[in-house]
Order: C-alpha cells, then structure tokens, then sequence
C-alpha cells in the first residue's frame, strides 16, 4: 500500500493536514510508515483490510520537499478520522505512535490546518482577549494589560502571598498569578491562600477604582480542579489558571466545558520538552491552537527578549494565529512572560503591539523600592511605549522607573538595546 500521493490535492473541507519535518535514511519510506501509522496502515498486508477503507480514511503524503538534513512533508488526514471536539484523539492521531518508529531518525510536527467545520465543534475560548479587556474595562485605551508572579515563586504563607499581590495591584498591575508549581503544598494551603488574595484584589479595586485579576492555579486531577475552580468563583474570583501541558488537555477541555464563568488563563509548563529541539517533537504553533481549540482565555507565548527561548518569527507568528479569524473560535490574549523588566517594554509593543499581557516576576518584584514601586515602573514603562516617548525621557519625571535596576540595564543613560533574534 503506497501512502505518498505527490498529486493529490488536499480537500479544503474534507481534510486535516499536517506540516511534519522528518530526518531518516529513506525518506520516502518514512513518509509511507509515517502515514500509514496515523491512519489505517500497519507495518504488513492484512488480511483484514477493507477496499473503501483504503480509499476513505487514508492518510496522504502529498509534498515532500527537502530541507537541511530532511525533509518537510504534508500529510492530508481524511477529517472522518477525527472525532468531534476531542483535542487528546487529534494528538493521540497526528502525534502519537508515528514518534516512536525506528525508520524515524527525527521527527517534528510543526503545524496543522483543520477545516472550519470541524473547528467549530470545539469550544474554544469562553472570553477571549476582548472579553478579558472588558472584564478589565480597558476595551477602548487599548493598552497592554501588566501582569506579574507572587515571588518567590514558592515558599510564602497565604497571608504573605496575598500581601505581595496587593502591592503589586495597588501599584497598577492589572493582573497577578500564582507561579506554575505553587498548587497546595502544605506552607501554603489553596483555599486559604486564594480567600486572602482575593480579599486583597477586592480591597486593592477599591481603593484604585480599577478592575484587577488574579489567576488561581487549579491544576490537578480534574475532580480536584472542578472543585478548586467552584471554590475559587465563590469567593468571587474572576480567573483560574491550569498548567495545560501538565494537567493534559483532556482536564483543560474538562474544566473549560463546565462554563463557570471565570477567565482561563493557561501556562505552558513543560512545553519546551516537545518543542525546544528544532529537529523533534511538537513546535509552539500546534500547541497554541489545540489550546485555542480546549479553551483557553490567555496563553503564554514567549516574548522574543526575555530569558526563555524562541525566536521572533516563531513568537509573532504564534502571536497572529491564536488572534486570527478562525471559525468563530474566540481570540486568546498573549501573554509574554519570562525575564522581562520594564526596559523591554519598548521592544513588546514594537514586536506585538499593544494586544498582550505583559507579564513580569523579577523584574517587579526586584525594584529596589519593592513591589508596589516595581508594579508601577512597569506601568510606566508601558505609558510611555504606547505614547512613543523614550524610557530615558520619561524617566526624568517618573521617579520609579528612574530607580529601575542598574542590572536591567535601565541606567541613568538607558544605553542599553535588547538585541531582537
């Protein structure tokens, strides 16, 4: 049975296509196993094998163009293999044995492409960024929104984490998180912890007249989340957080399709393991869109400058296509987190504009006036980004950013650029 069809044309419709990159000694027998793999071939003739199977559900190679050490491929899945609005079967299809093959030296999937219909058998976001920025009420100064990490990440009492976040909201952070490992360990239990910060979100709104969010982490066993999430509405929060990588996306689709009414704010832990090694695995860009598929509100993206890896084209591109047109599927709110400060706040609003969450630990909570000083640094930063006035310049009459650290290179010269891969 010969899988590779370089004729066939994909049915805009009718088929889910997969852009794979592949490193093996025979290519083109790669290309077979791969597709034969993931749909309705095995390793040998059967016996059992249907003519209309064959011909409805088989999986297609299409394109086979060389690339570095192998090639790039194009694989037309017939959508019938797909069950509706099940994003762990997508994987279990496209991602799943086709890894572990020996005819495979390499193997990365790098993009997929599903047809509107089935798309639309997802829920997708409940809220999206606009529905965030309403929310928020930042709809028409169209800002981006600040965000920061109770810091240090682990170790604090609920009363000393809840006093970090309202010192950071009271210094203008729209939105603070709990860190991706901080759940419920036992020097800072969960319902104490999220009953104490959100006293302080509710008293940080009333004393700035500003909207403020804070992100639980809920992530869990899935019974375990649904019943962090209730307790988390109850108390009248308006966002929870679920490690998507980690908790799976079978749990993110689980606690997205209870519609509780909360913003899910997704951190992708553990990602890089599938999509760090440019020659293996999943890249970004698939992740992004099944959790834009589960129902995801915000997702971290990477941020181009930063501590953690990613290339521009890769990070922007990402950026577009969770906020594109996509078959009535809501947009997400980016989020870029990971070693930002406000001396790279310029840099995020050239590379992304102003439609995404500004996420900084360290670098709010490393000010030498301390958090609430750091929050508003930040917030400074991004005044004067979205107005087109330079740090340096803005500085001069803000004292907060002024006092940013030398070590971020927010001198008094600000000579420093942040170099743009």
């Amino acid at each position: 049975m010969d899988f590779v069809d370089l004729r066939y044309k994909p049915e805009k419709n009718g088929d889910v296509v997969t852009t794979v990159y592949v490193e093996s000694k025979d290519l083109k027998k790669a290309a077979n196993e791969i597709a034969a793999e993931s749909s309705v071939g095995t390793w040998t003739k059967i016996s059992t094998m249907k003519e209309r199977v064959m011909r409805n559900l088989a999986a297609r190679v299409f394109s086979i163009r060389k690339e570095g050490g192998g090639a790039v491929m194009k694989i037309a899945y017939p959508v019938e293999l797909f069950e509706d609005g099940n994003v762990p079967q997508i994987l279990s299809d496209i991602a799943g044995n086709i890894f572990g093959m020996k005819g495979v030296d390499n193997l990365r999937l790098l993009d997929f492409e599903i047809p509107d219909k089935y798309a639309r058998s997802f829920k997708g976001p409940e809220f999206g960024m606009e529905g965030v920025r309403r929310i928020m009420g930042t709809s028409k100064n169209r800002r981006p929104h600040i965000g920061t990490i109770v810091k240090p990440k682990v170790g604090l009492n609920p009363k000393e984490t809840a006093k970090v976040a309202y010192d950071a909201w009271a210094g203008g952070i729209d939105f603070v998180k709990d860190d991706e490992n901080l759940t419920s360990q036992t020097f800072c239990k969960f319902e104490e912890r999220i009953a104490r910060v959100l006293e302080a979100k509710e008293k940080a709104e009333s004393e700035t007249g500003k909207k403020k969010m804070y992100a639980a982490n809920i992530t869990a066993s899935s019974e375990v989340m649904l019943g962090r999430a209730e307790f988390v509405k109850a108390h009248g929060g308006n966002c929870i957080m679920v490690d998507i990588i980690t908790a799976g996306f079978s749990g993110l689709q689980f606690i997205r399709n209870q519609k509780l009414g909360m913003v899910i704010h997704g951190h992708r832990a553990m990602y890089a393991a599938f999509a760090r090694n440019k020659r293996h695995g999943i890249a970004m860009l698939p992740l992004a869109k099944l959790a834009r598929m589960a129902g995801v509100d915000q997702l971290h993206i990477g941020a181009v400058v930063g501590k953690m890896e990613g290339g521009r084209g890769e990070v922007l591109g990402i950026h577009k296509t969770i906020n594109g047109k996509w078959a009535g599927l809501k947009p997400v709110f980016s989020v870029c987190s990971g070693g930002l400060a406000p001396e790279n706040v310029p840099d995020l609003v050239r590379i992304f504009g102003n439609d995404i969450v500004i996420q900084a630990g360290g670098g709010v909570h490393g000010h030498p006036n301390g958090t609430r000083a750091g929050a508003t640094a930040l917030l400074q930063a991004v005044e004067a980004a979205v107005r087109g006035i330079p740090l340096d310049k803005y500085a001069k009459t803000h004292e907060e950013l002024r006092l940013s650290p030398a070590k971020w290179s927010l001198g008094k010269q600000y000579s420093h650029r942040t170099k743009i891969v």
